[in-house]
């Protein structure tokens, strides 16, 4: 997936995650406030593809929209995968830094997997927060990252 690409869906993820959104009018005129220039056919594309469906209450993720449909968000090892490209510690915390965009989906993630270590997350445009319960619990988390990126 492309730089532009990846950024367009984390302002789409960023967008519907913080408002209501009805149409996709309004959400191409939000992206533009933001800077970035979308097509209704690209725009169509990018819901279709980050599994968005429309419902009474706005563009919600098909898994919230139907329980039983797969989830839309990346598994964790994939998520890192794609992603990930720098892991530091820092005390009780994990500083992961992804290309623009990256760090919604994955600390969508990794919060998709109740680690009983964290304590949260705490997503930017290109930087994901984890904090953890300890400085032991820290490096497990640590580890458990370095092991899935193998």
């Amino acid at each position: 997936m492309g730089v532009q690409k990846r950024f367009r869906h984390g302002q789409i993820l960023k967008l519907l995650t913080g408002q209501a959104v009805a149409s996709q009018d309004e959400l191409r005129r939000q992206l533009g406030h933001l800077g970035v220039r979308v097509t209704q056919a690209t725009l169509s594309r990018d819901l279709r593809e980050l599994r968005l469906v429309k419902t009474t209450a706005g563009y919600r993720p098909l898994a919230d929209a139907a329980a039983d449909e797969a989830s839309p968000l990346p598994t964790l090892p994939h998520a890192f995968k794609e992603f990930l490209l720098d892991i530091r510690p820092a005390q009780n915390m994990l500083v992961l830094k992804t290309p623009p965009g990256g760090a919604q989906p994955l600390a969508a993630a990794v919060d998709g997997e109740h680690w009983k270590e964290v304590a949260g997350t705490l997503a930017g445009d290109d930087t994901v927060l984890i904090i953890a319960s300890s400085r032991r619990a820290c490096l497990a988390i640590q580890k458990r990252v370095e092991e899935m990126l193998r």
